[in-house]
């Protein structure tokens, strides 16, 4: 585990190359194999953590005032900078949850919003000259503030889900106009074009504005579509998977942090950094919560990278 110092809330913001906002929860997950109440969760912790392996990053959420200080120390271990974290009065995020048997389906026991129905993201000074933005499963109003605050932006992901999609789409549309990159999985990409073919759904979403669109397939992999053409990428296939939970942010996360990394937004760095998010993925399922990437190197990433790459080329 790596002990690099960052700020925390409320200290004078450092400059970062990446800038992660999303959501910050306490899960209680149950699996067909085992239960775990008050782990540490949201879309911002695991993409901050999968970031900090390739570069700077920042994040901005909020939390409320029962939040563990353990876990304030577990980010400051990933050396990521929590001068956009916001900790203010009031009960933190909450979510449950209950995995089928498959380990891919899963129930939504509760949800309490708590200090998250009130966030109204703020960038701290340092953040808004940052180059790569992650804008996490928030609601597209959030994530157009977000994009207003940014200065000169070189590439933003969007993430987003059936929710918004079905209650947000005018906000929505005008996120995909201004971001480089949107991510949505298979349904997502199918409820929101109403197409079905997953290429032609990519396609017309490229007509709305990003250069890139990348569906997810979850234990399937991924597919990246840009002016370019297409790009498939299969799931490296671990052998035991203990909690899905925030794999796709770990992916998206590994993604934007070795893309800011690399310094490119070519096609051929678009791909590489994908390959590289699922890796980063790949580990974060083999355990609960950031268990798994706490005790990650580097050097583990790219063992698993060179092997991921033996198993795709012909």
């Amino acid at each position: 585990m790596r002990n690099k110092k960052v700020a925390g809330p409320g200290k004078v913001a450092k400059s970062v190359d990446v800038v992660v906002v999303g959501s910050i929860g306490l899960d209680t997950i149950e699996t067909p194999f085992e239960r775990h109440a008050d782990l540490l969760g949201g879309s911002v912790s695991y993409a901050c953590a999968a970031a900090s392996f390739f570069t700077s990053v920042g994040m901005v959420g909020i939390v409320g005032t029962d939040f563990p200080e353990k876990f304030m120390k577990l980010y400051r271990s990933f050396g990521i900078e929590l001068s956009g974290l916001a900790a203010v009065p009031g009960k933190t995020f909450r979510w449950s949850g209950v995995y089928d048997q498959d380990m891919i389906n899963r129930r939504t026991l509760a949800t309490e919003l708590n200090v998250f129905e009130t966030f109204s993201p703020e960038l701290p000074e340092a953040y808004r000259e940052a180059p790569f933005v992650m804008l996490g499963n928030i609601s597209p109003a959030l994530q157009l503030k977000v994009i207003d605050q940014i200065r000169r932006p070189r590439f933003v992901v969007a993430d987003t889900m059936d929710l918004w999609i079905d209650i947000a789409r005018a906000d929505l549309m005008n996120v995909i106009k201004r971001v480089d990159l949107l991510m949505l999985n298979d349904g997502e990409a199918r409820q929101l074009t109403g197409l079905h073919g997953l290429r032609q759904c990519a396609e017309k979403i490229l007509q709305w504005g990003p250069s890139h669109v990348v569906i997810k397939k979850g234990e399937h992999g991924s597919m990246l579509v840009s002016r370019n053409g297409v790009f498939l990428l299969g799931a490296y296939p671990i052998h035991t998977v203990k909690d899905p939970t925030g794999a796709g942010d770990c992916f998206a996360g590994g993604f934007i942090g070795h893309l800011a990394a690399a310094g490119r937004v070519g096609e051929t760095a678009v791909r590489e950094a994908l390959l590289h998010g699922s890796v980063v993925a790949s580990f974060g399922v083999e355990d609960f919560s950031l268990n798994r990437l706490a005790g990650l190197g580097r050097r583990d990433i790219t063992r698993r990278v060179g092997e991921f790459r033996r198993m795709i080329i012909v």
